[in-house]
């Protein structure tokens, strides 16, 4: 069996210290073949967060991929957020956007954040073209017979939770995505776990969400997705902090 940890909204600044430690205590433990981290590492594009935010994924020991999520780029610095919004993921680069290969199971990269839109609120998702077509080709180069797990920081379409992500362009992707082959889209966000089947062309991809690790907590306390792979089947256990576990 193949065991990713889906974790999301770390939110460094604002980080639950005691649930990042557990965290790192149940990766240790358990050995987890990946984590898969969807975004929102920070809280405001800091240095000093990134470099806190680095060394706590890097203390984990574990193939590690990393989404952008939008507090991760440049709130206060205009010019940092249009001309360098990813300066100061330095210390993190051989991990952001990486696609990963486990077990059976590839883990695709789908860019989500924007540095500028056309409404109020940028925190929202949106997914252009570009980011979409790139995606897609590294969804066509996934090995056959492999499961195909897309991660991203927005959810693509509405998951019934407190929060929003009002992605733009979102369910664009996640029918072009399930036709060619997606299982899953893993994502962040909204701060509350979920999994939920979606139908697309007679073909069901599955939107997971991971909860939170910060102390911004909504519906559910700070947490943690266990995705469970058994060949071409896979289960999501939410996992709280002090408050055992749900399946999805």
């Amino acid at each position: 069996m193949t065991r990713l940890f889906h974790v999301s909204d770390v939110h460094f600044g604002r980080e639950d210290r005691e649930a990042i430690d557990w965290f790192g205590r149940k990766v240790k433990e358990e050995q987890p073949d990946a984590v898969i981290m969807t975004g929102d590492l920070t809280m405001r594009a800091r240095s000093r967060e990134f470099t806190a935010a680095a060394k706590w994924l890097e203390s984990l020991r574990r193939p590690v991929t990393v989404e952008v999520g939008n507090h991760d780029l440049p709130y206060f610095n205009l010019w940092a957020r249009f001309f360098t919004p990813y300066k100061r993921y330095q210390a993190l680069e051989h991990m952001i956007e990486k696609p990963l290969d486990v077990k059976g199971v590839s883990v695709v990269p789908l860019k989500t954040t924007a540095r500028f839109q056309w409404r109020l609120n940028w925190a929202k998702g949106y997914v252009s073209a570009r980011a979409l077509q790139e995606s897609l080709a590294l969804v066509e180069a996934v090995p056959k017979d492999d499961l195909v797990f897309v991660a991203a920081h927005h959810p693509l379409v509405e998951a019934g939770t407190m929060a929003t992500s009002m992605t733009r362009h979102g369910r664009r992707a996640l029918e072009a995505l399930a036709t060619a082959g997606a299982h899953a889209v893993l994502t962040g966000h909204v701060h509350d776990p979920f999994d939920i089947a979606h139908e697309v062309d007679g073909r069901t991809v599955r939107l997971i969400g991971a909860g939170t690790l910060s102390e911004r907590v909504r519906a559910h306390p700070p947490s943690f997705n266990e995705i469970r792979i058994d060949g071409a089947s896979f289960e999501t256990v939410a996992r709280f902090k002090g408050e055992g576990s749900v399946a999805l």
